[in-house]
């Protein structure tokens, strides 16, 4: 019993994760998830209370998973730049997914009508991605194979900044190959000379 419970919720964050990416989180309701997953309204509240909680689940899970994601680039590439490609990658493959977003790049958005704790969350997620891309371009200064002026921090956020303005005009575009333009840009300019 427990297994099925894990596979619907599961399936329950699944489907609100992609509502949030495409429609944003004010814009869609258990009503929506129920009709997707073909259950009733009752069985995502007995996961998941309150949207609230299934908010707070879900990012959660998409902070755990993007932070894996994260080390796995790690793992595999010593290289500073490369791992900032694979990092730009990451937002690629959500917008070439049914020109979705960055599901905390949505959040942002409804930052001001969103749960205390869901916001918590969402700067939680952009605190991470900063903290790893400070390390990854110090990394490279160091290497010699990125150049960028002043603190790595403030260069870290500014290329979370950019990826995710990126991602939201390539969007509006219906277009994903403007995004890796716009990313690869991005990279070009912190290549050294």
């Amino acid at each position: 019993m427990a297994k099925q419970t894990s596979d619907t919720s599961d399936r329950i964050l699944d489907v609100a994760e992609r509502l949030i990416q495409t429609l944003g989180y004010n814009a869609f309701s258990y009503a929506d998830i129920a009709k997707a997953l073909n259950i009733r309204k009752a069985s995502i509240h007995h996961h998941f209370p309150t949207k609230a909680k299934l908010g707070r689940a879900l990012m959660a899970r998409y902070r755990q998973r993007f932070g894996e994601a994260l080390a796995a680039i790690e793992r595999r590439h010593t290289a500073a730049a490369t791992r900032l490609r694979q990092y730009a990658g990451l937002f690629q493959s959500v917008l070439e997914d049914g020109n979705r977003l960055c599901l905390c790049g949505m959040l942002a958005a409804d930052f001001s009508t969103l749960p205390r704790a869901i916001r918590a969350e969402v700067r939680g997620f952009f605190d991470d991605n900063e903290t790893w891309l400070e390390r990854v371009l110090a990394q490279g200064r160091t290497q010699g194979s990125i150049a960028f002026d002043g603190p790595a921090r403030r260069a870290a956020t500014r290329l979370l900044s950019s990826l995710e303005g990126a991602m939201l005009v390539s969007r509006s575009y219906e277009n994903p190959c403007r995004f890796s333009e716009l990313a690869q840009g991005l990279l070009d300019d912190l290549a050294a000379a």
